[in-house]
């Protein structure tokens, strides 16, 4: 597959008829609308059953994401830790 033409926005509002069309015949397979400002890709429109399928994929990218962001703050602490710093007692809660 070889990389989509980058589109205008203005360009892009005036081919989204075509490409639902295009979306609607070819499903998943279609090709996808790339747009953005001075030929540089900084948005694309994808058919839908494309995006149901990559979803869990998206799902799984933004999890690591927060693995990472939370990995890199430092140690985790201990949930007891964290109630009694805020004047809970975790037995009250057994």
């Amino acid at each position: 597959m070889s990389f989509p033409e980058i589109l205008p926005s203005s360009a892009a509002r005036a081919e989204l008829p075509k490409a639902l069309k295009r979306f609607r015949a070819e499903g998943a397979s279609a090709e996808p609308l790339v747009f953005g400002s001075h030929r540089r890709a900084e948005g694309v429109v994808i058919p839908f059953d494309l995006y149901w399928q990559l979803l869990p994929a998206i799902e799984e990218l933004e999890i690591a994401q927060i693995v990472r962001e939370r990995s890199e703050a430092g140690e985790p602490s201990p949930l007891s830790e964290i109630a009694e710093s805020i004047g809970l007692d975790p037995d009250n809660y057994r």
